[in-house]
């Protein structure tokens, strides 16, 4: 066997064993397997894992806007016409995060820690000075104290002569800072000399800077890397107790800060938020990309704040059977002490057409009030996120108080707030090095393929030459003897020519 010939089986086999280990790879799977089990075990709130440092200080930079909605026409809106307002901000501050008093519990199998916040402001990126600007707006002490004394004559009177004696009206004017950060209001002083648990102080934000929201218990995902992240408990608590539903009352899913990796386009997210006193969840949206990172997108779809008529499942979020609002809008008065807010997304967005009917100056808009949240599939890691709450107040007739009986039901704007987060550059550029080495892992059966492929066209090529040559050399050995002297040779004997045979008869 010559040489060539040793090559040509040689890289024959090779090429068969190359493709057919590739395709078996490729189809079974096999590195892409390795490579998520290898993601599971190291993304885990555990110490010394490669999330957990991240986990408890998130890098990226977050903002905090505010924006509220200045009433124009307050006397109007109390006559019984239709009120107008107009959007002021945004009020932007700079938002520290991180988790405090972190703890291993549950033997390791769980974590401790407190969301703790603050917030600094940045004039460069605000429409003003919040300690300058003032705000004319609804008035929510006055409506916290008046819807607590409702079911009450005599309690509803003396509140309407408190409120007259102090000149306490179903509006305000206040600076951004005062409605933030807190201002003593003096129907609340008023009210606190009867009943000393009331607070006197009043602020949107009120506590909420340097605070937490209390002790929240994670799973870390070692058992299962679908826990990742999870709420066990919040408060001690398993479930809430605000609302009429287990349902309703159920604590699921994550903070918001933290999602399992090796998500799946059909999976629906569950976050729970104190602020809105209840779990929401999100669905996929659509495919984006952030700095170079692939993500999908999800958001709230409408049926999360639908009505009870077209989303059955949130009929526990009703107050009452008799206050239950429609599609869009959440009244959240049981956590908050009795206070007719009520919770929606930015200018009425996705909510039912008369919520932004009712009021002069809302336009919702998908782009500017949409909440979403942009995750990295592969590893769970949020890219970029748009937090966006809009906090309402719900103004109606309430009998004994006289300022109120021109009034028309409505859901009036007070705030809304859009905290963002996308992930900074040195953090784009760890995470886009960590998915490379994940999909030149997962890949790697392909690169055997495209071997095996070379080397079959290199085995193709060589049978080519082969056969080439082959044909060459039998062309060769067919000759005729150039003239006839040749054929007697005096001193060689006679030449036998190798002439097909019917030549030689010719």
């Amino acid at each position: 066997m010559t040489r060539r010939s040793c090559t040509i089986y040689v890289v024959g086999i090779t090429c068969a064993v190359l493709l057919a280990v590739g395709i078996g790879l490729f189809a079974g799977q096999v590195f892409r397997t390795l490579m998520n089990n290898r993601l599971k075990k190291e993304i885990v709130l555990v110490e010394g894992s490669r999330v957990f440092d991240s986990w408890k200080k998130p890098p990226p930079p977050v903002y905090m806007q505010f924006f509220f909605f200045n009433v124009t026409n307050p006397d109007v809106f109390i006559a019984g016409g239709k009120p107008e307002v107009k959007q002021i901000g945004p009020y932007t501050y700079r938002e520290y995060r991180y988790k405090d008093n972190v703890s291993m519990v549950a033997n390791g199998k769980m974590v401790s820690a407190y969301n703790t916040k603050s917030f600094v402001f940045l004039r460069e990126k605000s429409v003003g000075d919040p300690a300058e600007d003032n705000i004319t707006t609804v008035n929510i002490p006055a409506w916290a104290v008046m819807n607590n004394v409702k079911d009450s004559f005599w309690r509803t009177s003396m509140v309407s002569i408190w409120m007259n004696s102090l000149k306490s009206g179903l509006f305000t004017t206040r600076t951004v800072d005062e409605l933030l950060w807190g201002y003593e209001d003096r129907l609340l002083v008023r009210v606190a000399s009867t009943k000393p648990e009331v607070e006197t102080v009043f602020g949107l934000m009120y506590k909420k800077n340097g605070s937490n929201d209390g002790e929240f218990i994670y799973h870390t995902g070692e058992q299962n890397y679908m826990d990742y992240g999870r709420i066990e408990t919040w408060k001690g608590q398993r479930e809430l107790s605000f609302w009429s539903s287990n349902y309703s009352n159920s604590i699921v899913g994550s903070d918001g800060s933290a999602f399992h990796p090796l998500l799946d386009k059909d999976e629906r997210i569950y976050i729970f938020t104190p602020d809105l006193c209840r779990t929401i969840y999100m669905e996929f949206e659509k495919d984006v990309e952030v700095k170079g990172i692939p993500a999908y997108r999800f958001t709230p779809p409408r049926s999360v704040l639908a009505s009870k008529e077209e989303n059955p499942d949130n009929e526990g979020f009703c107050v009452t059977p008799k206050e239950c609002l429609g599609t869009g809008v959440l009244k959240v008065s049981p956590c908050r002490k009795g206070a007719p807010v009520v919770a929606s997304f930015p200018h009425f967005y996705l909510a039912d057409g008369k919520y932004v009917a009712a009021i002069e100056g809302l336009s919702p808009e998908r782009t500017h009030h949409q909440t979403f949240l942009d995750l990295n599939p592969t590893t769970g890691v949020i890219v970029r996120a748009h937090k966006r709450a809009q906090v309402n107040v719900l103004m109606q007739r309430i009998p004994g108080i006289p300022s109120t009986k021109f009034l028309n039901e409505t859901v009036f704007p007070v705030m809304f707030l859009n905290e963002s987060v996308e992930i900074d550059d040195a953090s784009a550029e760890k995470l886009k090095k960590l998915l490379l080495i994940s999909n030149l892992v997962s890949n790697f059966p392909l690169v055997i393929v495209g071997l095996g492929v070379i080397l079959l066209l290199v085995f193709v090529i060589l049978l080519c030459q082969a056969r080439k040559q082959k044909s060459s050399a039998e062309d060769d050995t067919a000759y005729s003897p150039v003239n006839d002297k040749e054929k007697e040779d005096p001193q060689n004997g006679t030449y036998i020519g190798l002439t097909p045979k019917a030549d030689v008869e010719a």
